[in-house]
């Protein structure tokens, strides 16, 4: 799953220039990290709603499950219907 969420990461918000071996599991999406912003993580909850019927509304929580790939992928897997 974590593979998933790095090729998701660099297709929906077109960063050419970065390969999923290039992300780290544990480095921060944001800040010092991979360096993503608010807009950015608006595009993803569309993108992880889409290709994963996973849907993300509580605020508070998605600041918890957007701190890294490894974060993102386990609330993915555990909440994924089916």
């Amino acid at each position: 799953m974590r593979s998933k969420v790095k090729r998701m990461i660099i297709e929906t918000l077109n960063l050419e220039d970065v390969s999923p071996e290039e992300i780290v599991d544990e480095e921060p999406l944001f800040g010092e990290g991979l360096g993503l912003d608010s807009i950015d993580a608006l595009e993803l909850i569309v993108e992880i709603d889409r290709r994963f019927s996973v849907k993300l509304e509580d605020r508070e929580e998605a600041t918890r499950i957007f701190s890294t790939v490894a974060t993102l992928a386990d609330y993915i897997s555990a909440n994924q219907p089916g």
